[in-house]
């Protein structure tokens, strides 16, 4: 069995039979030849249906989680809405509070649409979340670690909640990577990925996965609303994608690295009220991610003493961190999520989401620490 750097490493390469060439093709046909009574002598009929390299990637992107079943889509938004709208109309879905905040609203406006019902509850807290349990209740939306409050749910507990409820795991495990955390073999069912961020890691790419425990009837029935509904992945991202992959391992390294490079500058600054990173010591649930995860990432998040203003002023002073949304990429980033979010944001107004890239971790300190100066 091939361990995760090899399988990343090899992704998608073998010899192309008319060329010989190694680096996987690129096939953006949008139709293939089928028999004069659809019979499909080469697998494919039609890109939204399937595609070679869209097959090719899937296959790469189950193997890195261990999934019976990957599915590939061009967000990872379209990916999660898929999944819910396969529950039968009555499902209950318990949220965990800190979840990708479009996933809330999603559930705000359009649950009511499509019969589902959903409460919002502190996954790190398993007596709230048994409580919360409802016999209708059909899944459990976990992320972890989570955005931006970097929480961290323990993902085998959870799992054997959701079962012996009937119920299914859904753990979005964007911010970790399969690199870093295997939510499949901790007992999860579902494991999504914002493909846009560590998996394409150069911010040229959108796409999301989702990577089934079986290959069953809940992973058919996102399949064939994947078909119906268009919510397939362009052939070329699924490339790029795939591209991405073979270097993921390396580069999750150095992102860890200079993370917690990072949290340790910041845990100590006089101007900074909390720092929100699963790999220091401090954190309320370090012994869970030290537990589940081989190390801690590339994203956290920190307060700024003073709040909202004091937040903006630093964020405004960064020169190596670039104010933009999104994560994953080389780039070093920062962001002011409560601005992003909106009204309607749980966010604290102090707090500052740092998306952790390769730059040289001297460097990356010295920015941080010319933007806390007090001027």
């Amino acid at each position: 069995m091939s361990r995760i750097e090899t399988l990343a490493a090899r992704a998608g390469s073998h010899p192309d039979p008319s060329s010989g060439a190694l680096s996987p093709p690129l096939q953006l046909a949008t139709t293939f030849e089928h028999g004069p009574a659809a019979e499909l002598p080469h697998g494919f009929l039609y890109q939204r249906y399937d595609n070679p390299t869209q097959r090719d990637t899937e296959q790469v992107l189950a193997a890195l989680d261990g999934a019976a079943r990957a599915l590939l889509f061009p967000t990872g938004m379209a990916a999660g809405s898929t999944l819910l709208q396969t529950l039968p109309a009555g499902s209950h879905v318990l949220l965990c509070d800190d979840s990708y905040f479009s996933f809330r609203v999603l559930a705000r406006e359009q649950f009511p649409r499509w019969g589902l019902e959903y409460s919002v509850v502190d996954f790190t807290d398993l007596d709230a979340v048994r409580a919360a349990l409802r016999p209708e209740t059909a899944l459990l939306w976990a992320e972890t670690p989570s955005n931006p409050l970097l929480k961290v749910a323990d993902i085998a507990a959870l799992a054997e909640l959701a079962h012996a409820n009937g119920a299914r795991l859904l753990v979005d495990g964007t911010f970790a990577s399969p690199v870093l955390q295997q939510p499949l073999a901790l007992g999860a069912d579902v494991v999504l990925h914002s493909a846009t961020k560590y998996l394409g890691g150069h911010g040229d790419v959108m796409g999301g996965v989702l990577n089934f425990a079986r290959d069953d009837a809940h992973a058919a029935a996102c399949h064939g609303l994947r078909l119906l509904a268009g919510a397939t992945a362009s052939p070329f991202a699924a490339w790029i994608i795939l591209r991405g992959v073979r270097t993921l391992p390396a580069r999750m390294a150095w992102h860890c690295r200079n993370a917690q490079a990072v949290a340790q500058f910041l845990v100590g600054h006089a101007r900074v009220a909390k720092v929100h990173f699963p790999g220091l010591a401090q954190h309320p649930q370090h012994a869970v991610a030290a537990r589940q995860m081989s190390d801690f990432g590339g994203m956290l998040s920190f307060e700024v003493a003073g709040g909202r203003s004091a937040a903006l002023a630093v964020a405004a002073r960064m020169r190596l961190f670039t104010n933009a949304t999104s994560l994953g990429s080389t780039e070093s980033l920062v962001e002011h999520r409560a601005s992003v979010e909106g009204a309607t944001s749980t966010t604290p107004e102090g707090l500052l989401r740092l998306s952790v890239g390769l730059e040289h971790p001297d460097d990356l300190l010295a920015d941080l620490d010319q933007a806390l100066a007090v001027t």
